[in-house]
């Protein structure tokens, strides 16, 4: 178990900015920081800049010809954009890609064992993380010997996440988990993400469109809007926020509300003046 009163910060994101092509400036001086034990929510609809935030902290910009061109990414304090993403798992930084991207071709064991492939402390402790794994997803116990690409969505991505916590990380970047998922299904993919926290001590830094879910489960929250930081603070007091009720959770005060009734010249007006 963690400590909860060691409030150090583990991540911490300096007013980045992102350019792909040399030419397309999509982040715009995102400033964060992710504590030691917490889930930290990265919130914001399609294309507000979030996997690219959590691409540029993985440092995984280089393959999609981005780049930091402005800012600095610290890592227990020390910088780390001249690391590789494989020097960055060795320091227990790991990424939850979008869309799961299991080997298709392996099996559910397979894929989860490629997790373990910069580690070095011996087949035993190996094996009794893969255990440790399947008691947090049982599923994937019953379905160790299936082909990860005959598994359902939600197997797939309790592989993905299975796959990350066999590298023994520290912080867990998980992009969209409730992406292309049901309900219940969202709800159990959260809970596990609460008791690794809670009884593993992994800190988290998740990406996610479906704010209610992601506000209820996490410490602390970050919106983006077309590349930049435009609210934060803590999960319960975002909840609470009446423009993040009406915007993003579907709320105001005379009830629910599309989208399409709010006129976006509002939040520009009111979060980015």
């Amino acid at each position: 178990m963690f400590d909860r009163t060691d409030d150090r910060q583990l991540l911490e994101v300096n007013n980045i900015e992102v350019i792909y092509n040399h030419v397309i400036l999509v982040l715009k001086g995102v400033s964060l920081s992710v504590p030691k034990g917490g889930i930290t929510a990265l919130l914001g609809g399609n294309g507000a800049g979030k996997t690219t935030t959590l691409k540029a902290i993985s440092n995984l910009l280089q393959s999609e010809r981005g780049e930091i061109t402005k800012g600095s990414i610290l890592y227990h304090g020390q910088p780390v954009a001249n690391l590789s993403p494989s020097d960055l798992v060795r320091k227990g930084v790991i990424q939850v890609m979008e869309g799961r991207h299991c080997f298709e071709h392996l099996t559910v064991e397979e894929n989860l064992m490629t997790g373990a492939y910069t580690r070095r402390d011996g087949r035993a402790a190996v094996e009794a993380d893969l255990e440790l794994v399947y008691s947090y997803f049982p599923r994937l116990k019953e379905r160790r010997r299936s082909q990860a690409g005959y598994t359902s969505g939600g197997e797939q991505q309790m592989c993905a996440i299975g796959r990350a916590l066999m590298s023994r990380p520290e912080t867990i970047l998980l992009d969209e988990p409730s992406m292309g998922l049901a309900p219940q299904l969202v709800e159990e993919i959260f809970g596990i993400v609460r008791s690794l926290n809670e009884n593993e001590g992994v800190s988290f830094l998740l990406a996610e469109q479906n704010t209610n879910v992601a506000l209820r489960f996490a410490h602390y929250g970050y919106i983006l809007e077309s590349g930049r930081v435009v609210m934060d603070g803590p999960a319960a007091e975002l909840r609470e926020n009446p423009d993040v009720k009406e915007f993003y959770l579907g709320m105001s005060d005379s009830g629910r509300k599309s989208f399409r009734d709010v006129r976006s010249y509002r939040r520009r007006k009111r979060w980015l003046s």
